[in-house]
């Protein structure tokens, strides 16, 4: 299939799916012409790259753990959950580090709301 089924098929454009094969998460092979054709798998792998994607992860994260997909072993499965780890690692600390941003921000706030009530106590003069 050419690339504009393959995005129709994936709900994904063809300037991702262009994307996804500069960063090597996706290959294609090429006709003559220089159209790029793709395989039914590819509709499963574009999926699959997708809800990687929702996870937060990065297209060089996820090159990372390609494969554990296209050459499964015990090794590469190690491999992958162990970046996974780190990645769910990375983001609970990001959480970790909004949470505190959020804490000082209700500080603030709290602060203003206090200063503001003092104004409308304060006598007119």
């Amino acid at each position: 299939m050419r690339i504009g089924e393959l995005a129709a098929r994936s709900g994904v454009s063809v300037r991702s799916l262009r994307y996804y094969e500069e960063r090597g998460l996706l290959t294609s092979t090429r006709s003559a012409g220089g159209q790029r054709h793709y395989t039914d798998h590819d509709v499963e792998r574009v999926a699959f790259i997708q809800r990687l994607y929702a996870a937060g992860l990065s297209s060089r994260t996820i090159v990372e753990l390609l494969p554990c997909v296209d050459a499964p072993s015990e090794d590469n499965s190690d491999a992958a959950l162990e970046r996974m780890a780190e990645e769910r690692d990375r983001l609970s600390e990001h959480i970790a580090d909004l949470v505190r941003t959020r804490d000082a921000l209700d500080e603030l706030m709290n602060g203003a709301r206090g200063y503001r009530e003092s104004l409308r106590g304060a006598p007119v003069g």
